[in-house]
């Protein structure tokens, strides 16, 4: 039979009250947003069945609708990547302009 589960018990059990992060292989990813596009279900009922939360596979099934349409519904895998390795790089940038601001300030205050 089943037994009842105290629900303030497992929510003692985790800090943060959060599902620990999963990762999944393309493979799955894969299976999960064909069963959205090609077989027509819902992404919410899908999620159900899967156990994905509907936000994670909806974001996949955008990114696979991008790849599909060759760009034209989103950003493909490589403009996604591309965008996140020069947000990287500004980011670095911009610490970098901040140290030397800050290092110029401190040379002038206090001249040779």
């Amino acid at each position: 039979m089943f037994r009842k589960v105290d629900t303030m018990s497992r929510m003692a059990d985790r800090s943060s009250g959060r599902r620990p992060r999963r990762q999944f292989s393309e493979e799955f990813k894969d299976g999960a947003v064909r069963l959205v596009l090609d077989q027509g279900k819902t992404v919410g009922a899908v999620a159900r069945e899967l156990d994905l939360t509907a936000s994670a596979l909806a974001l996949w099934v955008r990114q696979a609708q991008a790849e599909r349409t060759k760009g034209t519904s989103g950003l493909m895998r490589e403009e996604r990547e591309e965008l996140a390795r020069l947000r990287k790089e500004n980011r670095e940038l911009r610490m970098e302009r901040d140290i030397l601001k800050k290092a110029s300030a401190l040379f002038a205050k206090y001249p040779q």
